[in-house]
């Protein structure tokens, strides 16, 4: 082991304790060279091991902080966007928006910007549509946040002629007994989901505000009509540290 393994390896064990807790500031180089009678750069090469690996986030000006956690988030995604939950969607709880509705019901403040623009869309969601390649695509792109903290990024796309003129073009929240899709007539009764874990690109580390070395999935799911049409296809950025993916499949 290496001098600044041995930092790392130290300081790891503090974190992973509780004795330096989510939040805390490191000890000063200062500090930690007379604790370990190391150098100054093999001090701060220990604290980059940490970085490196996300247990420690640089704080305003030169401080390094132990990183917070942040309470994680269960999507069961059987059931969200299921007709059934819209149907029994509660009043008062952002009764169209599911997500809203989840977080409202686990006791916290659901939020999201919202924009909407008219767009050439991503080349795997272009797949997903069956949108020509002249084909423009309506993309609601959303922030959502849990109590101001963002949480995920969530990109619905729909092949344009379908929606132009529908409340989806509004850049607002927007809701209807049963869905939006499902009151101008366009009903899904199918979905595809697709999960890749990846790295996040730079936009959504600046969106998600997302220490060093934070994973992210990427759900994709495709909802078709019943003569197998793709009338929507949402991309959702959820951050490995702050979300559970559940699934319940029945063995029929």
């Amino acid at each position: 082991m290496t001098k600044s393994q041995e930092i790392a390896f130290d300081l790891r064990e503090q974190i992973l304790s509780g004795a330096l807790a989510g939040g805390e500031a490191l000890p000063s180089e200062s500090r930690m060279m007379s604790e370990y009678g190391y150098s100054r750069e093999t001090v701060r090469a220990g604290v980059r091991l940490l970085v490196d690996e996300g247990l420690v986030v640089t704080g305003q000006g030169q401080g390094k902080y132990v990183r917070e956690g942040y309470p994680p988030v269960v999507w069961n995604w059987s059931t969200l966007e299921s007709r059934s939950r819209h149907a029994n969607a509660v009043e008062g709880q952002t009764a169209g928006d599911q997500w809203a509705s989840a977080i409202s019901e686990e006791g916290n403040a659901p939020r999201q910007d919202i924009t909407v623009s008219i767009v050439e869309p991503p080349s795997h969601v272009r797949e997903c549509l069956n949108i020509s390649t002249d084909g423009l695509a309506v993309a609601r792109k959303r922030v959502r946040f849990i109590d101001n903290r963002p949480y995920a990024l969530a990109d619905s796309y729909f092949p344009q002629e379908l929606v132009v003129g529908t409340p989806l073009m509004e850049p607002r929240d927007v809701s209807a007994p049963g869905g939006i899709l499902a009151s101008v007539g366009l009903v899904q009764v199918k979905y595809v989901d697709e999960i890749a874990v990846r790295m996040p690109t730079r936009d959504e580390a600046v969106l998600l505000a997302l220490p060093a070395a934070t994973p992210v999935a990427e759900h994709t799911r495709t909802g078709y009509d019943a003569d197998g049409r793709p009338l929507r296809c949402m991309v959702t950025i959820l951050p490995g540290d702050r979300h559970k993916i559940l699934y319940e499949v029945s063995t029929d």
